[in-house]
């Protein structure tokens, strides 16, 4: 679908994991694999990705472990939270020399690979809050006073979405909601013949989205919160945030251009003029 997860969840991976990004392969989107949320609801990198974390977690307990089985091994007493896992290798802490790679732990085990499995849920702990993605949205118009057509010419967007987990990515995210909101305010809309009960302009050909030419300057800033009650990344939804309040900001931009308001969707030429 393109919203990034692949690249978030990967990220998440390899850094709960102490490995590369190279070194990590997520995949997604196939029945015979862990049940999961579908692709919608600004939902999934919290969802997945705590289900990453927790699975991490638990391949790096199972490697401390089996690290504990050689004979005299240096990390026979430590802790979790006393090892650094990192580019494949568990090391103390207090002694960063005694290191160990993933691969070696295996082949002293005689294990060719660590399977585990970790069912992500929300904590009792939320329950007690209310919690949300928060953003605004600022649009600059330009008006024909003669044809009635409207120019997007700047958009500006803040988000407040917990914890950023990939900045290019989630600017991309914000950028593709606000052409969304462009076609949702001035373009789509959904003609039926009431005759038949058919759509009209059932075809990309006579349903009209944004294309390059109604697209200028958009900016995204994001205000990043720390929260470890949503969960434990501390990541919020921002999928549909950026598209919100689009709309809205358009026609009050038309409004304050041209003294109209127009209240129903898509604002064309014929109820300007």
């Amino acid at each position: 679908i393109g919203p990034g997860t692949y690249t978030v969840i990967t990220m998440i991976a390899a850094e709960y994991l102490g490995l590369p990004m190279e070194k990590v392969k997520f995949e997604l989107g196939n029945s015979d694999f862990s049940p999961a949320p579908q692709q919608g609801g600004s939902w999934t990198t919290a969802s997945v990705g705590s289900a990453a974390v927790g699975a991490a977690n638990a391949i790096k307990l199972k490697l401390l472990q089996l690290a504990k089985a050689s004979t005299n091994s240096p990390f026979m007493n430590a802790s979790i939270e006393e090892i650094t896992f990192e580019n494949g290798e568990i090391s103390l802490k207090s002694n960063p020399q005694q290191r160990l790679s993933y691969s070696k732990i295996l082949r002293n085990n005689k294990f060719t690979e660590i399977v585990e499995t970790y069912d992500s849920k929300p904590s009792p702990e939320r329950e007690k809050y209310g919690m949300a993605t928060h953003g605004a949205q600022f649009v600059e118009v330009k008006v024909d006073p003669d044809l009635g057509t409207v120019r997007v010419t700047r958009i500006v967007e803040a988000t407040a979405c917990g914890k950023v987990m990939s900045l290019k990515t989630s600017h991309s995210q914000e950028m593709g909601g606000a052409v969304w909101g462009i076609g949702m305010a001035l373009h789509e809309a959904t003609e039926v013949d009431h005759r038949y009960g058919r759509m009209t302009n059932a075809s990309l050909a006579d349903y009209h989205v944004p294309v390059n030419a109604d697209v200028h300057l958009i900016e995204t800033h994001f205000v990043e919160e720390e929260d470890k009650i949503v969960n434990e990344l501390g990541v919020k939804g921002m999928g549909e945030v950026g598209l919100a309040g689009i709309p809205a900001a358009i026609a009050n931009a038309v409004f304050h251009a041209t003294g109209k308001r127009v209240r129903d969707l898509p604002i064309t030429p014929d109820k300007l003029l």
